[in-house]
């Protein structure tokens, strides 16, 4: 191909991950915009469904950013549900005056993904705030672990998310603490499912590229929770080398 035509190609390959990137970070901006209207909507209180929740959730997305897919399926928690990790499915509950609430938001925007998540401590109870306040802190302390390390594997930020949870008074709920995100549909992408996750069980470096050669992007998940009082709370973003 000759020295020109390497740099072409060079040249291609970073106007693509450019897009592809841009197109991530909008896709993520937009998902925190519906967040937003979410909480100036009231459709997150006491006395509403779950099930209630999530269908006002899904009329606002389709009405205001015209979305009509979400890469996945349950999107509010409350009370004790908020233990449970996306593969659950426990029965839907009514949310109480006193609730801790998350939202787990996975809207397509133009096929691109985001995944967005956010808790809310709906009454008084100052440990359910105290969680909703920690769950930033500990996104920001694996972020920077991350960062640290140009080599860090799936298993061990994994791990390390699990060991800054125990130091900050909680623990470390997810069976994962993220996974990668991009084009919809992701989760088809090849190759086994471990390499694709934040997670024991995969050793490989989360920069390591995807076989397609391509960056993998990745979602980073903060789930803390109280075993003693039953509850737990969620955070989530992309996790990338620049804010």
């Amino acid at each position: 191909m000759g020295l020109a035509g390497d740099r072409l190609t060079r040249g291609a390959i970073v106007d693509s991950e450019r897009v592809r990137l841009e197109r991530l970070l909008d896709a993520e901006h937009k998902a925190f915009a519906l967040l937003g209207l979410i909480e100036t909507s009231g459709i997150v209180a006491a006395g509403r469904t779950e099930r209630a929740v999530e269908q006002d959730i899904y009329a606002l997305a389709q009405r205001e950013f015209g979305v009509e897919k979400h890469w996945h399926k349950r999107i509010a928690r409350a009370g004790i549900n908020t233990l449970c990790v996306a593969g659950d499915n426990p029965p839907v509950r009514t949310i109480a005056p006193d609730d801790i609430v998350y939202l787990d938001l996975g809207p397509v925007f133009e096929e691109w993904e985001a995944d967005v998540g956010r808790s809310y401590a709906i009454g008084a109870d100052p440990r359910k705030h105290a969680l909703c306040r920690e769950l930033p802190i500990q996104f920001k302390k694996v972020r920077e672990r991350f960062l640290r390390d140009p080599d860090i594997s799936g298993t061990a930020l994994y791990d390390y998310a699990c060991r800054s949870a125990e130091e900050a008074g909680w623990r470390f709920g997810g069976r994962i603490a993220g996974h990668v995100v991009g084009e919809f549909p992701h989760v088809r992408m090849p190759g086994p499912k471990e390499r694709n996750r934040i997670a024991p069980g995969n050793p490989e470096p989360l920069r390591a590229p995807d076989l397609e050669g391509r960056r993998r992007y990745w979602i980073l998940e903060i789930h803390l929770i109280d075993h003693a009082n039953q509850f737990g709370g969620f955070y989530e973003r992309l996790l990338l080398d620049n804010p």
